[in-house]
């Protein structure tokens, strides 16, 4: 049998740690027409820091996207101050049988992200 492969991931690296951020919890939400952001998957970052399988193989589409990264959670539980509570990154699929990757670098007091391979 073989594992089917999701066309949306992301990695989390604590920059600030140095370290994979396992157990941060993640959301993804589509943009409807109307305007209203609809939740369509939920995960929390694994042992390495990623979020493998976000969606199931063919289920992408050609419209905007927003990953929210909940890491005030994240950083409270290490008792770390937080100054970005959530992390929201709103991005747009063109091409839905391409591959999105969307690490995001994090650290107390700033993040960074881009789109990876």
């Amino acid at each position: 049998m073989s594992k089917s492969k999701s066309p949306l991931s992301s990695h989390v690296i604590d920059t600030a740690l140095g370290t994979p951020a396992r157990g941060l919890a993640v959301r993804l939400d589509v943009l409807e027409p109307s305007g209203d952001w609809k939740s369509v998957a939920h995960s929390t970052t694994n042992e390495d820091g990623r979020v493998p399988d976000l969606m199931q193989e063919g289920s992408l589409e050609a419209r905007t996207y927003r990953l929210t990264f909940e890491t005030g959670a994240y950083h409270a539980q290490s008792g770390r101050p937080c100054f970005y509570p959530r992390v929201e990154v709103i991005f747009s699929v063109d091409d839905p049988a391409a591959h999105y990757h969307v690490p995001l670098l994090l650290s107390p007091f700033g993040y960074s992200t881009y789109r990876g391979s």
